[in-house]
């Protein structure tokens, strides 16, 4: 399963991929690789800045989703300082539903994610979580 997520996140910074190759997979492991290379803040603006311009480049700049982005960037990172790992695999064998594109069902509804409001700015959870 493993890619070369840090020549793909290269790739990913310097805006030379195909946005319609860029897998869920794709988008977990450049934030692991940003993540690694960046403190959160930085990361996280960095990968967002450059999902919007992939976005828009595919001609749907619509698709981008703070919320989305900005909660998945905050678990996988959570996860990367509470997940004992050497690499991204074994990260990923111990994180394995973050693959699941549905992952932030567990504290978001659909209807706050795909809302326009999402896709501007971060909302917070709307579904509470027992710990």
């Amino acid at each position: 399963m493993s890619a070369d997520y840090k020549e793909l996140t290269r790739s990913f910074e310097a805006q030379k991929i195909d946005p319609a190759a860029f897998r869920h997979m794709d988008h977990v492991g450049v934030a692991y690789e940003m993540l690694q290379k960046y403190d959160f803040l930085h990361a996280t603006i960095e990968y967002a800045r450059n999902i919007r311009m992939l976005a828009t480049a595919a001609g749907v700049p619509e698709k981008f989703n703070t919320t989305i982005t900005l909660a998945f960037m905050s678990l996988i990172a959570e996860r990367m300082r509470t997940t004992p790992h050497t690499n991204y695999d074994q990260f990923l064998s111990e994180n394995a539903d973050l693959l699941n594109r549905d992952v932030l069902g567990r504290w978001y509804s659909a209807k706050r994610l795909e809302s326009e409001t999402a896709r501007q700015v971060f909302l917070m959870p709307d579904i509470a979580v027992e710990t």
